[in-house]
């Protein structure tokens, strides 16, 4: 796949809870950019699919916002740990609470 983002991911791993309702499914992010992420699971969803988001920074913030699946690799939940991307990325929407403490949290990372 060539690569078609503007903006470097950084890496960083943060829980994140996601759904297509409300985000009930606990995964982790593998890296960040400020206008996308990737979702590590074994069971990612369609590409177009709208997801709800809770994004963990720390123990007392969450970002809540919407994405929209842009790509994504089922792997078995076995190699999970050794396979490359094995999950989605995912386009961010719109925020309903801490879209400055998510742009906060990626300016912050280093490459």
């Amino acid at each position: 796949m060539s690569e078609k983002r503007v903006n470097n991911r950084k890496r960083k791993r943060l829980r994140v809870r996601f759904g297509l309702e409300t985000p009930k499914r606990m995964a982790f992010t593998d890296d960040l950019s400020p206008k996308g992420l990737f979702i590590t699971t074994s069971m990612p969803e369609k590409p177009g699919t709208i997801l709800m988001l809770e994004i963990e920074l720390s123990a007392t913030e969450t970002v809540k916002c919407q994405a929209q699946v842009r790509w994504a690799r089922k792997i078995p939940s076995s190699l999970l740990r050794v396979a490359t991307k094995g999950g989605m990325g995912v386009t961010l929407g719109r925020f309903s609470q801490g879209k400055e403490l998510y742009q906060q949290a990626v300016e912050q990372l280093r490459y």
